[in-house]
């Protein structure tokens, strides 16, 4: 059966309630705020890979224990590798902030996007526990400086030294020559034997012995 209802006309876009000059103002608002934290963490980052004094302070003293671990030959690594985060994390913040805004100013109801972007992050955060899971230890990692490039290390996978060390994935070479590629999240205990004073068992010392042996023995015949 045919309906005989008239369609509803469509609405005009009502160009009067866009504000163009308000959009402008917040991207060159946006543009701004993260120019000035860049700025910031940069400079706060380069202070501490130089060993600054400023956050030895009296009054900066509860800071000292997360702060501690950058007062070494690695600090610069560790300010760096900071630095990157804190400047990502403030980039999709401003990125965030500064659209809706200008689609606000362009007359665009952002209600169902938000709920959209809502249930779509939620989704996206079940799927991805276990990687938000290895940035948090890698994070943490990074901070108390647990262990860096070039320290051997020992877990209840492998004993070998590091060789590079990520916000998600340590590779460690092993005594054999394997290469293990350790997610962050999983490594639940690990002990550093170039920061303490690690003593080799004899066996292992003897075993070291001879295989420095074999090759002179070797070059001799």
């Amino acid at each position: 059966m045919l309906s005989l209802t008239t369609p509803e006309p469509l609405t005009p876009l009502d160009v009067s309630a866009i504000n163009v000059p308000g959009a402008l103002i917040s991207i060159g608002v946006g543009v701004l705020v993260w120019l000035v934290a860049s700025f910031v963490i940069s400079g706060i980052t380069k202070r501490v890979a130089a060993g600054s004094t400023f956050f030895k302070k009296p009054r900066f003293r509860w800071v000292a224990p997360a702060l501690r671990a950058l007062d070494h030959q690695r600090r610069e690594q560790r300010a760096r590798t900071i630095g990157a985060l804190l400047t990502s994390v403030v980039s999709v913040l401003v990125v965030v902030i500064t659209a809706m805004y200008v689609l606000q100013y362009l007359d665009v109801n952002i209600a169902p996007l938000l709920t959209s972007v809502g249930i779509l992050g939620v989704a996206i955060g079940f799927g991805a526990q276990q990687l938000i899971r290895d940035f948090l230890a890698g994070i943490f990692i990074t901070i108390e400086d647990q262990y860096g490039i070039g320290d051997v290390i020992e877990t209840s996978e492998v004993v070998g030294t590091v060789e590079s060390m990520g916000l998600r994935i340590t590779r460690v070479r092993a005594d054999d020559g394997t290469i293990w590629y350790l997610r962050n999240g999983e490594i639940l205990r690990v002990g550093n034997r170039s920061q303490g004073t690690y003593t080799p068992p004899a066996d292992e010392v003897d075993q070291a012995g001879a295989a420095e042996a074999a090759p002179q023995q070797k070059a001799g015949e």
